[in-house]
């Protein structure tokens, strides 16, 4: 987070950046840090090292850590250049003995071996809760931390960060509506609480049996439960207002009703407190909204967008008020990129609507829409070329913020085999699903063609996450595969087909065993059916634990696509359509899988500015972006294209060197008009990023 004056709040970050000046920068070139609580792996923490002319590589095993070392750090020093590395320990041990011998001497002639710890920072508050919240919460903590705060112990650690980084007073929930209001803020703006938090906020809002009928356990902690909760009760809600008979079955259960959740039937949507966001989840697509009632017959206007209508009527307004949230909340310059995640598929949700409806019939002019893209796109690439390189060394437990931690992500709680069977219950399954170039408005359009097609008790949790740049397949797809940066896969890079090799290093790596671990990659014009058999082949294989998938029909419509992003739009929706896709997904539901659906990069409707004339000089070619072998050529390129932009190697070889169209332009005949990926777009970097699972109800 930044000031007003620009300069970052520094907080609690200020004891460990003491040791990390631009004068230490300049006289060392090593030091090692023991960080098992993973402090250093927050946004503006990594921002503030790369600034004061720090690189932090993380040291997780002996092979990766010395092939960065020695291609990306050795040979620098060897020249005689300066870089000064900061070499990370994040295991739970965090033993610096684990280091190779020569850079640990080295780091100890310069007293540059440092420690961080959780306890060091908040020495008030218990470690175990402090730990395991996310770090971005840290600086809300420090903040409310005073001189003469007691020492504290779980249960009054965990009531402290109740009240002053989430602000919820459990004692002051007296009603529905408190509680609905509550739990709406806290599962709109996606908040993430430790698993002991929510059970200490079960435990104190249930005393003296309040809200016993409620399902708590399940809406508390799982966005997607709390959501099902509300969608089936939103029509009793509605149809009750239609027809004027508000309170009719107030008080009854909901098994009277068969609903699927636990808790009352009629629920206080038009309080003040809580109509606002049930506005705004409807609007963003969360909520279902109810069909053939008139949103002209309502008394409000906030609930017309809980109505389908009979056609179309209720989508010109749902445009206009998506619109109006993203001229008005787009976010500014030293932004986390949870901000922009966020805003991204608030924008989705416009896109897809937008083409649905068409421009002639959203209210808005298509000028007025374009201005708005345009205006997203420079802010958005002026972020980009700022903050991206802070990414890449994120923590992955809680949420992967690049593609290449989503293996990472699934393996934080994955559990091998033979300990897995040591306790209770089987060993979970997972499928991993990249459907290679799918942007994220395009999931909005699959995600609606997929809602009346899935199991019933099929839950939706969606995110974003960041892809790799350059964004094409090659680089991007193979991150996610690897759970590597580029640069660690640089022979490989120009190629996907060492995917299947480098997805079952990964996960034996991490203790699979081969059999346990599948890829399967659709084959070019492979029909659905077809493609289904080959997946059953291998999901219906009883050791099948760690199942990787590729669909490759968006990318393939994607280049041979004349009719723009609408086009596309209307491909995925006839996709979804014809069921192939829902059967494969309900399929691997059925085995008991639990899914995770991403893609490697989006794409976006660029206008031609020309190709460069590379010959054979650019080692790839796109409509977004150029890779050249040597600087001075790029640079050549760069003087002849207006704004484009020279894109630093950010986890990528050394000697790539990209150039990237600007804006939403392409390198492609000049005033053509085509759909293609590479560059730095919104849509073509932030991806979706989606849970599916199947509950027992």
């Amino acid at each position: 987070m930044s000031s007003p004056t620009g300069k970052r709040e520094l907080g609690w970050r200020a004891v460990i950046l003491k040791n990390f000046t631009r004068a230490i920068a300049a006289e060392t070139r090593l030091t090692v840090v023991t960080d098992p609580d993973q402090l250093l792996t927050e946004q503006e923490m990594l921002s503030e090292l790369r600034e004061r002319g720090f690189d932090l590589v993380p040291f997780d095993d002996h092979v990766a850590f010395r092939f960065a070392f020695e291609s990306r750090y050795r040979q620098v020093w060897d020249r005689g250049e300066k870089t000064n590395l900061v070499v990370v320990l994040r295991s739970p041990s965090g033993d610096p003995d684990s280091l190779p011998f020569d850079l640990l001497e080295q780091a100890k002639r310069q007293d540059r071996c440092l420690a961080f710890s959780v306890a060091e920072l908040f020495p008030k508050l218990s470690p175990s809760v402090v730990f395991s919240l996310d770090r971005s919460r840290f600086q809300k903590l420090h903040a409310a931390i005073e001189h003469d705060t007691p020492q504290m112990g779980e249960d009054q650690t965990k009531d402290f960060i109740l009240r002053h980084v989430f602000e919820i007073a459990p004692e002051t929930i007296k009603t529905d509506a408190g509680l609905l209001k509550v739990l709406l803020r806290r599962h709109y703006r996606g908040d993430s609480f430790p698993p002991a938090l929510d059970e200490y906020f079960i435990r104190q809002v249930s005393k003296g049996g309040r809200w016993k009928e409620w399902p708590l356990a399940e809406i508390v902690p799982s966005r997607p439960t709390f959501l099902a909760f509300l969608d089936e009760r939103w029509p009793y809600f509605i149809r009750q207002v239609a027809a004027g008979d508000r309170g009719t079955s107030v008080g009854e259960a909901a098994t009277a009703y068969g609903l699927t959740y636990d808790g009352p039937t009629e629920l206080p949507f038009d309080h003040d407190d809580v109509k606002i966001y049930i506005d705004n989840l409807f609007q963003e697509g969360q909520l279902t909204p109810v069909p053939g009632i008139a949103p002209a017959s309502l008394p409000d206007g906030w609930m017309r967008m809980g109505v389908a209508g009979t056609g179309d009527d209720d989508k010109p307004l749902r445009f206009s008020r998506l619109m109006e949230r993203l001229a008005s909340d787009l976010p500014t310059s030293g932004a986390d990129h949870r901000l922009w995640v966020d805003y991204a598929q608030t924008w989705a949700e416009w896109t897809a609507l937008r083409w649905d409806i068409g421009d002639s019939k959203t209210g808005v002019s298509s000028a007025s829409s374009d201005d708005l893209h345009d205006r997203i796109e420079t802010q958005f690439s002026d972020w980009m070329q700022s903050e991206y390189a802070s990414l890449y060394n994120l923590a992955s437990s809680t949420r992967p913020a690049m593609v290449h931690h989503i293996p990472h992500h699934l393996a934080h709680n994955f559990t091998p085999t033979g300990a897995a069977s040591a306790g209770s219950g089987s060993p979970s399954k997972h499928a991993m699903i990249v459907i290679d170039g799918l942007a994220l408005d395009q999931w909005v359009v699959l995600r609606n063609g997929l809602a009346q097609t899935l199991g019933g008790t099929a839950q939706i949790e969606e995110d974003g996450t960041f892809a790799w740049v350059p964004t094409i397949t090659s680089v991007s797809r193979q991150s996610i595969f690897a759970g590597k940066m580029p640069y660690e896969f640089a022979s490989s890079i120009n190629t996907t087909s060492t995917e299947p090799a480098q997805w079952k290093r990964f996960w034996e790596d991490k203790g699979a065993k081969r059999i346990e671990i599948g890829y399967v990659k659709e084959g070019k014009g492979q029909k659905d059916e077809d493609f289904h058999t080959a997946v059953m082949v291998e999901a219906e294989n009883p050791k099948m634990r760690m199942l990787g998938i590729v669909i490759g029909k968006v990318d393939a419509s994607m280049h041979g696509e004349v009719q723009g992003t609408r086009g596309l739009h209307a491909m995925v929706k006839e996709w979804a359509k014809e069921g192939g896709i829902a059967r494969l997904l309900n399929s691997l539901l059925d085995l008991g899988f639990q899914l995770t659906i991403t893609a490697d990069h989006g794409n976006i409707d660029g206008t031609g500015i020309g190709k460069p004339n590379a010959g054979v000089i650019a080692n790839t070619r796109g409509e977004r972006a150029h890779i050249f072998n040597d600087a001075n050529t790029r640079a050549n390129f760069t003087k002849k294209f207006a704004g484009s932009i020279e894109w630093p190697a950010h986890g990528l070889p050394e000697e790539w060197n990209v150039l990237l169209a600007p804006g939403r332009s392409a390198f492609a005949k000049k005033g053509t008009s085509q759909v293609g990926h590479g560059g730095i777009a919104m849509e073509e970097v932030i991806v979706p990023f989606v849970k599916i699972t199947r509950g027992e109800r």
